[in-house]
């Protein structure tokens, strides 16, 4: 982006600097970096453009360090991986119904990230940046970052208590124009290590949400390879591709408001409780393709091989892995800028396609029902969502997360082939709430969530039958409900503070178990 030959290129790098640190100061809770597919990134040389399953987040607005110098020219300049994915035609869908003049926000406004959070803003040892610039010079950026949950059920559930959990993430990027030539193509690679407990679990008896963010399906592992793919923009950064081991749920059906929130991260549960979505730390081979037909809708779809959630805890076992099957899933997404305050809005549509034979979830049929009640054969399941968010009020700037937003969206599965058939969440973002605490972020969202009914219907009849219902069920299971707040803290670069509520109704979906009240911290920091 910068060649050192002039003066007037070097502002705009500058100024771009300038830009992205307000956008991160502004949000409390909210990515360093953005991933290629959505923002990506000719950005900074010591700035380490975030994986779709690894993002930084929760930036803080105390002693924002200075722009860096920029690198010197170089005869492999780093890869243009679509800051702004250039629009096939250039034009707007329905947005030029909206706001005539919302071009110049467009073109001057970074877009916000929609992936998982994982980093502060900044960094706790500043001392390490002429290392970080010199190895960047080179082809080379990493973050290491760590993430603690504590979360206590203090009432209700099946038992008081505290559960621990942690992530340790060496997230890396690799210009391989300049390491190796091969102009515009970037290798992301995520390690990390987790370990603890999830107090969903523990304390309050439920098994199908997980109240803790960072508690890994597949159990504790030191060395865990989360991501690893090739990725390139082509036709005048026009199309960016992704290709290799990728989470699909930091690509699809996420966003950063909704990763401020614990149990909404990195998608809405009735999305990841089901294999098919893989979900953080499980990769899958696959890709996808990103383009924006015009300036104001991107649209994105890939290939993803289907395999067990819990295969390959290591992440390195790749020949080990069994695949059910193909998910074929497409997302189109309208970006508008509303009202004369150009307040800017998020709205998804998206489907996907899971080709995998599922058997239905009824269960064991008991012998007195089994000429009343048939199984199905095999099919496939599919995913319809809808996703929104929309900014409500401005302040400290004419960035993207620099204000307070409103959020909803609603999920459907095939119902008798997936645990959940049905969710619906509406929530709040909202920044700078308390008076002097102008870049605090304060969230609150309400979530809804409505079992298969044929995983009722097969308790139902086994329960009459009296047999076992299966582990961990106290009754037919219907539906359930999470009341969830946060309050974002920056303490200073590097470190943020997250104190956390939760109450959830109607813990392992039934109302044998008493209604669960949660307290907790969530601390991120980035070295």
């Amino acid at each position: 982006m910068i060649s050192g030959k002039n003066t007037k290129m070097s502002c705009k790098y500058f100024l771009k600097i300038f830009l992205q640190i307000n956008i991160l100061s502004a949000i409390g809770t909210l990515p360093l970096t953005v991933h290629a597919q959505d923002t990506a990134a000719t950005a900074p040389q010591n700035v380490l453009p975030a994986t779709p399953r690894q993002l930084p987040s929760t930036a803080s607005a105390v002693a924002l360090p200075p722009a860096q110098k920029a690198p010197a020219h170089h005869p492999h300049p780093p890869a243009p991986s679509a800051d702004h994915l250039g629009a096939i035609f250039d034009t707007e869908s329905i947005s030029s119904l909206l706001n005539r003049n919302d071009d110049a926000l467009r073109r001057s406004d970074l877009t916000a990230g929609y992936y998982v959070p994982a980093e502060a803003f900044g960094h706790i040892a500043p001392q390490l940046s002429p290392y970080r610039n010199w190895l960047a010079e080179r082809g080379f950026s990493f973050e290491f970052s760590y993430k603690g949950e504590a979360m206590a059920n203090v009432g209700g559930g099946i038992s008081k208590g505290m559960s621990y959990a942690h992530e340790l993430t060496f997230n890396t990027r690799w210009d391989l124009g300049r390491l190796l030539g091969l102009d515009g193509w970037i290798l992301h690679a995520v390690m990390m290590e987790r370990a603890g407990r999830e107090v969903s679990y523990d304390h309050v008896g439920d098994h199908h949400i997980l109240l803790s963010e960072v508690y890994s399906l597949s159990g504790h592992a030191a060395a865990h390879l989360a991501d690893i793919y090739l990725e390139k923009s082509f036709f005048n950064n026009r199309l960016n591709i992704n290709i290799g081991r990728i989470t699909l749920t930091h690509t699809y059906a996420t966003s950063v408001l909704l990763c401020t929130f614990m149990v909404q991260c990195s998608a809405p549960p009735a999305i990841k409780a089901d294999e098919g979505w893989s979900v953080y730390p499980k990769a899958n081979w696959g890709g996808t393709v990103r383009f924006k037909p015009t300036r104001d809708l991107t649209l994105r779809t890939g290939v993803y091989r289907v395999g067990a959630l819990t295969e390959n805890p290591s992440g390195w076992a790749w020949g080990s892995e069994k695949s059910t099957g193909i998910m074929l899933p497409i997302e189109l997404t309208w970006e508008p800028f509303i009202g004369p305050d150009n307040l800017p809005g998020h709205y998804k549509l998206g489907f996907a396609h899971d080709t995998s034979p599922y058997a239905d979830r009824l269960g064991t049929i008991p012998a007195m029902f089994a000429k009343e009640v048939f199984h199905d054969a095999t099919k496939p399941r599919d995913t319809f969502y809808i996703e929104a968010d929309q900014m409500v009020y401005r302040k400290g700037g004419q960035h993207q997360m620099a204000g307070g937003y409103i959020l909803a969206g609603y999920v459907h599965n095939t119902p008798s082939v997936s645990t959940f058939s049905d969710q619906v969440y509406v929530g709040a973002s909202l920044l700078g709430i308390i008076p002097h605490r102008p870049f605090d972020r304060f969230g609150v969202m309400y979530s809804y969530y409505q079992m298969s009914p044929a995983i009722t219907l097969g308790q139902r009849l086994r329960q009459l039958a009296g047999m076992s219902m299966g582990a961990f069920v106290n009754g037919p299971q219907t539906h359930s409900a999470i009341l969830e707040a946060y309050y974002g803290v920056p303490i200073r670069p590097g470190l943020v503070l997250q104190p956390e509520f939760e109450y959830m109704m109607r813990p392992g979906q039934t109302s044998v178990i008493p209604n669960a009240t949660l307290v907790g911290l969530k601390v991120l920091g980035n070295l």
